[in-house]
């Protein structure tokens, strides 16, 4: 407990830098935040980022020397459980690549050997999967992994697998709808023909990084499509996402809108809200096409519009009653990557400050005693909910919360050190 208490000394400071982000009239504040609406801020926030990337390195040595059969992956450790849960690897098993990305990232962090040898252990035994044709997530599993073996070592092997991968991802584009499919109908029988899902946005980074190493524009034109295509369909008046788009495979028409792991069809979940802020800035960021900008800032600001007032969001933003519903800290994990990197894109300098805050301030969150695993488990972030309407990991630490905290970690090292 002590420990943790010292741990916490910093992000006391960093609750203090907060409050001077926000507007003058906090007191009294509601359980709706203002980050959206404010578009003045003072200068950027202090966040203690070693220390934060220091607690994850002594997370990760506690579960690196558990994970030695290298042909299963962490995925999630219940409540009150201290180990992660390794299921098998498999085709299907879209959260394959998020451990060794962990690691890879630690080992970009440190620039310790160590890491990055226990990386390839974890990451080699992926490379079957650049065959896989059978869904969307080729992309999570192997740009996760492999994307960040090559990024740090130039390994040409690692460029190929990841070229085969794309080639694989691409295989599942149709040109009549302009989406990539995401799910297959065996496995998902309620939706008989195309369905495309929010999550592949974060799948078309593999293929933009493919039309740069290769040259070749048919990988960026599908994702630049795709994302098109995505951004006329899977989204309301206001901004929120669907995650499931069910489209008719020889026309391209709309068949169904439904909100699969959300509350109701109609309601916003929020990890799908995450990656329509993470993707949307990610394929701005590839293709600076304006319109890709605008509509970043617009999911981006219906997620933040949505938290409540410690901007760690229920796993749905549109619950009826909220009480006792599970919060969702990875979808705050990934959001706050995203929101790093759309303050880092964005020209205007009132705008840059309200992305940055916004996503600092869900930092702080995630890295206090209330969503830190220090004291109850090996991973780096308690309370994160996978897929609560079918009663599949409710108020759980999931490896990919701890990828995109990690990421985000870095991503905001990255622009304190470039200010």
């Amino acid at each position: 407990m002590v420990k943790n208490i010292i741990r916490f000394v910093p992000i006391l400071l960093l609750i203090v830098s907060i409050s001077s982000c926000r507007s003058n009239s906090a007191k009294g504040k509601s359980e709706k935040n203002d980050l959206v609406d404010n578009t003045i801020f003072q200068e950027q926030l202090e966040v203690n980022i070693e220390n934060e990337m220091e607690y994850c390195e002594e997370q990760l040595k506690k579960s690196v020397t558990l994970h030695t059969d290298f042909e299963t992956h962490p995925r999630l450790i219940e409540s009150g459980e201290q180990h992660w849960k390794m299921p098998k690897n498999g085709v299907l098993v879209w959260t394959v690549g998020f451990y060794p990305g962990i690691l890879w990232q630690m080992y970009d962090v440190t620039k310790n050997d160590y890491w990055k040898t226990e990386a390839l252990k974890r990451t080699l035994p992926l490379e079957p999967y650049k065959f896989n044709k059978e869904h969307h997530d080729v992309g999570f599993m192997m740009y996760c992994s492999y994307g960040q073996a090559y990024r740090l070592t130039g390994n040409k092997e690692y460029r190929d697998v990841l070229l085969e991968s794309a080639n694989s991802l691409i295989s599942r584009y149709n040109s009549k709808v302009g989406t990539i499919k995401s799910w297959s109908n065996e496995l998902h029988p309620q939706w008989k023909q195309h369905i495309t899902i929010i999550d592949n946005m974060l799948n078309l980074e593999l293929l933009f990084w493919a039309s740069k190493e290769t040259g070749d524009p048919i990988y960026k034109n599908i994702a630049v499509k795709h994302a098109e295509t995505t951004m006329k369909n899977h989204f309301r008046k206001d901004f929120s996402s669907y995650h499931v788009v069910e489209y008719d495979e020889q026309t391209g028409e709309v068949r169904n809108k439904n909100t699969s792991q959300g509350f109701a069809d109609e309601s916003t979940w929020a990890r799908g809200q995450a990656w329509a802020v993470y993707g949307y800035t990610m394929v701005y960021r590839e293709t600076k096409d304006p319109k890709f900008l605008d509509f970043a800032m617009k999911v981006s600001d219906r997620f933040i519009s949505g938290l409540p007032k410690d901007y760690i969001p229920y796993w749905d933003f549109d619950l009826n009653d909220k009480k006792g519903e599970p919060r969702d800290a990875s979808a705050a994990a990934i959001a706050a990557s995203g929101l790093v990197e759309l303050s880092r894109l964005v020209e205007d300098a009132n705008l840059k400050k309200k992305y940055c805050a916004a996503a600092d301030a869900i930092l702080n969150s995630l890295a206090s005693p209330a969503y830190s695993a220090k004291e109850e488990n090996d991973a780096f972030l308690l309370h994160s909910t996978g897929a609560k309407p079918q009663g599949n990991e409710i108020d759980v630490a999931l490896v990919y919360a701890d990828y995109y905290y990690l990421e985000a970690l870095r991503r905001r090292k990255a622009m304190e050190s470039n200010m």
